[in-house]
This record gives C-alpha cells, structure tokens and sequence, in this order.
C-alpha cells in the first residue's frame, strides 16, 4: 500500500510539472468562471427578490455554484490527456515498468483534485472581492473546496474511463459537450429549487452536480445544516471511489489489449 501511495504521489508529481509549465492554462481556465460571476451575477443579481434564494445577495449564492460547475468543467477533459499519452505511446513505455497500474490513473485524478482545489481557491476569493459573503467561516469554505474536488474526482475519473474505451478525441468532445449544460442547468446552480419547475427538482436531486452544491451552500450558511453536508457529501465519495474503480478497471482491460 505505501509503494502504491508513494508511485502515486511521484505520478502526480510528474502531471503538475506539466501544469506549473503552462501557466497560461490556468489563467485561461479562470476567464469562464469570471465572466460567470461577474457578468451573470450582474445580469441576474435582482432575481432573488423572487425569494427562495436564502440570502438577499445573488453572488452569495451564485459563488458555489461556479465553482461547483468549473470543478465539473474542467475534469471532463481528463480524459484527454490520458489520450495524449497513448497517442504518444508514453502510456505504453509505463507499462514495462514495476509502478502500480493503479498509480498510473490516479496520479492524473489526485493532480487534477489539486488543480481542482486551487481553482476554487481562487474563485471564492475572486468572490469575495466582489463583496460575497461568507458566513459560514473558512470551515464552510473547506467543505465547499472539498465537495468540488470528489466531484471533479468523479467525472475526471469517468473521463479518464472514457479516453481508455472511445481512444478519439470527437468522442470525449462530443460527449462533454453533450453533458456539460445539461448537468449545469438540471441543478441549483443558478436558480433557487423553490424557483424551479418540479420535475426539474425531481431531476437534480439525482445530479451529483447539485450534490456539491447543496454541501457547500448548507455549510456556508450563517446556520449550516450539517444533516445535507454529511447525506450528500457522503454520496459524492462513495460516487468517486466506484468511479476510480471503474477507472483502474478499464486501465487494465486498456493493458491487456495491449
């Protein structure tokens, strides 16, 4: 277990050295969670006079939500890179060597929950000098981060999946198209539930998407309701372990091909 651990940490290792040479990326990946907060928080910002919203601030509410979603965003391309690297048969040379088969996906998931959490660092900080507020304290903001990383594990995880079977980038582009605004708008991303048709709240109350923000809205409440944190935060990580399950299952159906 501590080899896997320790091969895991160096395969990490290697996928943020690839990130910390391309800053630009990261910045690139900030510009869509901007225009979200503060071109929509601006369009939108008297829509909680509709009520429902639990605070009097659209941003307030508005915050979790964007960075729920840019964690959901940014890990459906997983599945890219781990297509690169069979492209470029680096995939194929790791497989002559003793490292844990286990490592080799869950250094780009672990990486990705890093990226991941310093993106929605920055976020609710970009927030925060937009005059959101907090008031759940820096324990609410933790348990925010913390829900965006297990569902950016999930899909990032189910992306990786994807680029093992499909192995063609027009496959993992159209199918993250297709999920992307679906799963964004079929949740409380951007409307209060009250202010949603039913059989819209019917629906996200299945998408994990919703999970996350549920979790992070509750836990950032001046009166948290830690009976939502736990259900659906719960929910999120016995989703993301069988989600790197399947990811390690399909990385060895991918060698035996091979």
């Amino acid at each position: 277990m501590s080899t896997a651990v320790s091969q895991t940490w160096y395969m990490t290792q290697r996928q943020l050295m690839v990130f910390a040479r391309q800053p630009a990326y990261a910045i690139i990946t900030l510009i869509q969670p901007v225009i979200w907060l503060f071109l929509f928080g601006n369009l939108f910002k008297k829509v909680v006079e509709l009520g429902g919203f639990g605070t009097t601030s659209y941003l307030d509410y508005l915050v979790p939500g964007v960075v729920v979603m840019s964690a959901l965003s940014s890990n459906l391309w997983a599945g890219m890179g781990t297509l690169e690297e069979i492209q470029r048969g680096t995939l194929d040379r790791f497989l002559t060597t003793p490292v844990s088969r286990a490592a080799l996906m869950n250094g780009n998931v672990v990486n990705n929950g890093l990226v991941t959490a310093l993106q929605s660092v920055i976020i609710v900080l970009l927030g925060l000098l937009g005059g959101a507020d907090y008031p759940g304290g820096i324990g609410g903001i933790l348990v925010l981060i913390l829900a965006s990383v297990l569902l950016g594990t999930v899909f990032g995880a189910l992306s990786n999946a994807l680029g093992m079977l499909v192995r063609q980038r027009e496959s993992i582009i159209g199918i993250n198209t297709f999920l992307l605004l679906p799963l964004t708008f079929l949740s409380s991303a951007f409307m209060a539930p009250a202010q949603m048709p039913g059989w819209m709240r019917h629906i996200a109350d299945f998408n994990p998407l919703n999970w996350a923000m549920v979790a992070g809205r509750s836990a950032m409440a001046d009166s948290p309701d830690w009976g939502d944190v736990l259900s659906r935060g719960g929910a999120l990580l016995a989703l993301a372990v069988a989600a790197v399950w399947l990811s390690i299952r399909t990385f060895r159906s991918y060698q035996r091909s091979v």
